[in-house]
């Protein structure tokens, strides 16, 4: 019984541990951009979009599809670069955790 008391107290700190990481990832900032940075995005770093900015020179009425475009690539930057920066630093935490040993399973995370 004991070891199973020492492995719910393990989880109820590998919970902590993820709480922790995603208030982190919250705080992070990664930049997608595209056009050559005529279109950035920002977003957090759990893929959160917070802000858009346009070059007011692509703005161009006639062409709303290029503008679209580009936002959309800068948008998928942003997330794609939220995805991995999530994905790193839950392998780092897991590696603290587990001390460096694989697991037998994996986790939903």
């Amino acid at each position: 019984m004991a070891d199973f008391m020492k492995l719910l107290q393990q989880a109820q700190e590998m919970q902590g541990r993820f709480q922790k990481m995603q208030e982190e990832l919250a705080q992070q900032v990664v930049t997608g951009s595209a056009g050559g940075g005529m279109v950035t995005v920002e977003a957090n770093g759990q893929g959160v979009i917070q802000r858009i900015k346009i070059d007011p020179s692509v703005v161009n009425p006639a062409d709303v599809e290029m503008l679209e475009d580009l936002v959309l690539v800068a948008l998928s930057e942003a997330q794609k670069r939220a995805q991995e920066k999530s994905q790193e630093l839950t392998k780092s935490e897991m590696g603290k955790l587990t001390g460096g040993l694989p697991l037998p399973f994996k986790l939903p995370f």
